[in-house]
């Protein structure tokens, strides 16, 4: 499996200038995800796959929950095909790079790769929230 990162909301940032090169350099497949995306399944976005009809009930697992935003406002980054070597190794790299912190990233899991990006958004920024006494 190639290692693979999507990108949220990082073009035109300095994080996105400094964590291109840094992703080129270590020959990590990079995918832009652009909000009209945010509702497919993450393993869509990280196989290049368009969604289709024979995916079933998928889309109404992904479709937002009352409540739940369809936007995702903050940079976020997700990570798929990462051994722990080389996902320390990117991590050390990006201190390096000096890449401002990226406050969610996710890797992706058997649990959360057919989430939509809203949903895994949602759960990163509770998960965030908790370790962070709510505090931003």
């Amino acid at each position: 499996m190639s290692e693979t990162v999507l990108l949220y909301n990082l073009a035109g940032t300095e994080a996105g200038r400094r964590l291109k090169p840094v992703l080129l350099k270590m020959r990590i497949r990079i995918r832009i995800v652009e909000p009209e995306s945010y509702q497919l399944p993450i393993e869509t976005l990280i196989g290049g796959r368009t969604a289709t009809a024979d995916k079933g009930d998928a889309g109404a697992e992904n479709a937002p929950k009352a409540g739940m935003s369809t936007a995702i406002p903050e940079p976020m980054l997700v990570m798929e095909g990462f051994s722990e070597r080389r996902l320390d190794q990117l991590l050390a790299e990006m201190r390096r790079h000096k890449v401002p912190p990226i406050a969610l990233k996710a890797i992706v899991t058997a649990h959360n790769r057919e989430w939509s990006s809203v949903m895994l958004y949602e759960e990163l920024k509770k998960e965030h929230e908790a370790m962070n006494g709510g505090a931003e």
